[in-house]
């Protein structure tokens, strides 16, 4: 009998539910839950089957999460992914040993057979890259043997390398002119310019006139070219006009405006209108309307008066002298309603009329002064004053003009004793009184009036002024001072603004003590120390500078320096005003108390010593050079000023040891760089070379000596060194432009074109949204001959730098036809609003216009935006030469001189000229003009 227990013994398979097969569902009991405790989870199962495969040296069987292999094709993992998203679908599913066992066994033949068949596979794919690589080689593979062989490349070899030709651009301008076609002008052609020069009106069959040419029919429509452009041409002086008006330094775009408010309105004061000019219609219409206003209202004053005027504007008079007339009866108590009455009646019965209007209004100040007016003789004059006096004796106005009237001044002493008894609290009066008196009385009358009315800031400055014209200088600061404490005291103390106005009006009236006793008393009122004082005080000084107020300026300046007695600013700022409007002497004592407040500044000894020098004091010069030395030795600015006094005083051996020194010394790169300029101005080219190759061994990043080397090369027609002191400048000072620009220039000047253009590329690349680098680009292409790259480099540079003058003058100078210039400076003043040298070119504009005064404007709008800019200075000139007086030439150049600009193309190629070394700035002034184009 067999050992094999029958089918009901045995155990039920693992996960078996009874009658599952047959959709029953079947139930559950109490031993199918299993215990109460939770079993273990399955992270947990997974983990215990994956520590039992390593005890046992095997791989985890896959279905409970062990690692799959990675493909050594490095494949990506979503290549093969379920597209119905059915990723995991059996990770959950119920998996027993057996599952297990044929997972392991079918992972271990896969990997048996990959291993089997990876290193055919590798080895044949290998193969096939090769041999794909070799049939489609990539450039870069191409050349990677030249490319190599370029680093051992000298200099020398380089330049020699031949130019290549712009056979891109030739051949497009070769097929450009092939394209085009010549043919026989026909003869209508011909008649039609034959009769455009004839004068013909006349009526063609479909009803459109002709007119010479000028004219022409479209649609039964006539159109004048010659209008339109005309018309064109307004609106563009026009829209320039405007702005120049937004792009000022004191207005901003969009709110400046040329009216004057005051001169406005005093404009239509005095305008007159005439009768002719008005239509009947509107007199008539307005008529009805005033008629009904003083009908409706026959006591509003305003109404009867507007009725009189406009009948006195239709030119009826009479009627206007009526219609007031019934004003006054209907208004007797309105003094306007009289006035205008006494107005329209001057010539006939204005003294009745004033009269009747004084009985009814006998306390009008206005009334009584009119009445006196109408009277021819003095004592009618007077005895109408002193009737008014009787009716209004608190008239200050009454009585100041009784004053006036009165020849003898015990007579107007008099009245003015009587004016201040009556009325107290009239400064005026007290004033005037004053004035009269003799000065012991004076400060009489004075004090009384400070009893009086102790609120009053003006007696007090009468006072002081009184204390400077007795000459007691110390009684003016001693009034100011009381007169402080008294308004603080009052709380009657005015505003550090309405001080300043104050002492602007007494220096105006030659009060220059009382002025600065003002300044020195009131300036730091209300002013704390937290506050940004010495900005306000600056403020305030270039403020009465702009009103011409130079006292006033001066005294604000130095309350300040008694505050701030170590801030070089304030300093310079008083010394520029002396320079401007004061005396040398005044100058020399204020920089002398400056250098000894700041003894640290090299600026302000420098600005002493060249006083001295400016004047022929050479001796003075040097001792002041002298205390600056002790004062700051191996100062390097304090150096090169004494080298080029020696050097203007053509002392070549004591400059020569001054540098030496100064190498020795306070040896830095604008030494060095001083050092070959002198040599180079004295032609000493191997000297200066010496300097040059000492300088930059010691400062490899200084450009000025690169610079400076390359045109000693150039000099001496040594051009392969000059390319290579650029070249190497460049790479040492990528961020330096003239660098680039002298290594473009030279190559363009010996034809290599394309060269040059490659250095221009790298620099835009190391010296990115550059305007000076793009003009240049632009330049080499037109000086070329290549419009067309010149107009698409153009366009390249607008929209990298669209804010920058120098490329929008290159556009609209030398790319724009005639008629567009206009046009196009409009657009660019809208993009760039302040610019000196895009204003120059439209003053250009105006200047070839002949449009005089426009040209005259545009100049000296770019002077008072950069007046540091040489070039502006020598268009300006160029232009006086032409259509300037010799007053005005001769004040640029002076005005030049005293700005001592220091940049601008032109101006600094000629500045910095070995040649041009020692000559004035006037000198320089007319060389540029010269080389202007």
């Amino acid at each position: 009998m067999s050992g094999r227990k029958d089918f009901l013994s045995q155990p039920a398979p693992e996960n078996y539910v009874a009658g599952l097969g047959r959709g029953a569902t079947g139930f559950t009991t109490r031993s199918d839950l299993g215990p109460a405790r939770e079993g273990p989870s399955e992270d947990q199962i997974k983990e215990a089957l994956a520590k039992r495969a390593a005890q046992l040296g095997a791989a985890p069987p896959t279905a409970y999460g062990a690692p799959e292999k990675k493909d050594h094709d490095d494949d990506d993992e979503d290549r093969y992914q379920d597209p119905d998203n059915e990723v995991g679908l059996f990770a959950n599913g119920s998996y027993d040993r057996d599952d297990d066992e044929a997972d392991r066994i079918f992972q271990e033949v896969d990997e048996k057979m990959d291993k089997r068949r990876r290193a055919r596979r590798e080895a044949r794919e290998q193969k096939e890259r090769e041999e794909y690589e070799r049939n489609n080689p990539k450039i870069q593979q191409q050349f990677a043997d030249l490319k190599r062989a370029l680093g051992s490349i000298t200099d020398e070899e380089w330049a020699n390398i031949p130019e290549v030709g712009d056979l891109t651009g030739k051949n497009r301008r070769t097929k450009q002119q092939q394209r085009q076609r010549f043919y026989a002008v026909p003869d209508s052609v011909i008649a039609g310019a034959r009769d455009s020069t004839q004068f013909e009106t006349s009526v063609s069959e479909d009803g459109a006139q002709t007119n010479g040419g000028a004219t022409e029919v479209v649609d039964g429509t006539m159109t004048n070219f010659a209008d339109i452009g005309a018309a064109r041409d307004k609106v563009l002086r026009v829209r320039l006009d405007q702005a120049a008006q937004g792009s000022g330094t004191e207005s901003v775009s969009g709110t400046s405006t040329n009216i004057d408010p005051k001169g406005y309105l005093t404009s239509l004061s005095k305008s007159e209108i005439k009768a002719s000019e008005i239509p009947v219609g509107d007199v008539k219409r307005a008529r009805v309307l005033l008629e009904s206003v003083i009908k409706t209202n026959p006591k509003h004053g305003p109404g009867w008066i507007a009725a009189a005027r406009l009948e006195e504007v239709a030119g009826k008079i009479v009627a206007a002298r009526n219609v007031i007339a019934r004003g006054c009866e209907n208004c007797p108590k309105n003094e306007d309603v009289w006035l205008e009455s006494i107005r329209l009646n001057e010539n006939h019965n204005a003294k009745i009329i004033v009269a009747n209007a004084i009985m009814n209004n006998d306390r009008s100040v206005r009334l009584w002064i009119e009445a006196m007016k109408l009277e021819t003789g003095v004592r009618e004059k007077k005895r109408v004053l002193r009737r008014a006096l009787d009716a209004v004796p608190q008239s200050v106005a009454i009585w100041k003009e009784a004053v006036n009237l009165e020849e003898d001044p015990a007579d107007a002493r008099l009245l003015l004793a009587k004016a201040t008894e009556i009325i107290p609290l009239a400064v005026e009066l007290w004033l005037a009184l004053a004035r009269l008196e003799t000065p012991e009385n004076a400060q009489l009358v004075l004090n009384k009036a400070r009893k009086a009315v102790p609120t009053s800031h003006e007696v007090w400055i009468a006072a002081a002024r009184l204390q400077e014209q007795l000459g007691a200088s110390g009684m003016v600061l001693k009034v100011m001072e009381r007169a402080v404490k008294s308004l603080a005291k009052e709380s009657a103390m005015l505003k550090r603004e309405e001080w300043i106005a104050e002492a602007e009006k007494c220096e105006e009236e030659g009060a220059v003590l009382t002025c600065g006793a003002i300044i020195r008393e009131t300036l730091g009122w209300s002013l704390d120390e937290d506050d940004d004082r010495k900005k306000v005080w600056m403020d305030d000084a270039k403020a009465s500078i702009g009103r011409g107020k130079y006292e006033t300026a001066r005294s604000i300046y130095a309350y300040a320096l008694r505050v701030f007695p170590t801030r070089k600013s304030i300093w310079l700022a008083a010394a520029d005003l002396e320079r401007n409007h004061g005396t040398k002497e005044a100058l020399w004592q204020l920089l002398e108390k400056a250098v000894e407040a700041c003894p640290q500044s090299s600026v302000l000894w420098m600005q002493l010593a060249k006083e001295k020098w400016q004047v022929g004091e050479f001796h003075e010069a040097r001792l002041v050079l002298a205390r600056a030395f002790n004062q700051n030795p191996n100062n390097e600015d304090i150096w090169l000023a004494a080298v080029k006094l020696e050097a203007d005083n053509n002392q070549t051996d004591q400059v020569r040891d001054l540098l030496s020194t100064a190498r020795r010394e306070a040896g830095t790169d604008r030494v060095w760089i001083k050092s070959v300029a002198f040599e180079r101005q004295l032609g000493n080219t191997d000297a200066a070379l010496d300097f040059v190759n000492q300088g930059l061994q010691l400062y490899p990043k200084a450009a000025k000596l690169w610079m400076m080397k390359g045109q000693i090369y150039e000099s001496m027609s040594m051009l392969p060194q000059a390319r290579e002191a650029y070249s190497a400048g460049t790479r040492a000072c990528p961020q330096s432009v003239p660098l680039w620009l002298l290594a473009s220039r030279l190559d363009e000047r010996e034809g290599k074109v394309v060269k040059a253009r490659s250095v221009l590329d790298r620099a835009r690349l190391a010296v990115p949204k550059n305007g000076q680098l793009w003009t240049e680009s632009v330049r080499l292409e037109r000086r070329a001959g290549n419009t067309t790259a010149a107009n698409q480099k153009m366009a390249q540079a607008l929209q990298e730098v669209p804010d920058s003058g120098l490329l929008w003058t290159e556009k609209i100078w030398h790319l724009e036809p005639r008629t567009q210039r206009k046009p196009r400076s409009l657009e660019a003043i809208k993009k760039v609003e302040t610019d000196p040298v895009l204003f120059v070119t439209v003053a250009r504009i105006f200047w070839g216009e002949r449009r005089l005064d426009k040209a005259l404007g545009w100049f000296q709008r770019a002077l008072v935006l950069d007046s540091d800019n040489g070039d502006v200075w020598a268009w300006y000139y160029k232009f006086l030469l032409q259509h300037g007086t010799e007053e005005k030439r001769e004040e640029v150049v002076s005005k030049c001189v005293l700005n001592e600009p220091k940049h601008g193309e032109v101006w600094q190629s000629v500045a910095k000229d070995p040649k041009n070394a020692g000559k004035s700035i006037e000198e320089i002034l007319k060389i540029a003009v010269e080389k202007l184009e």
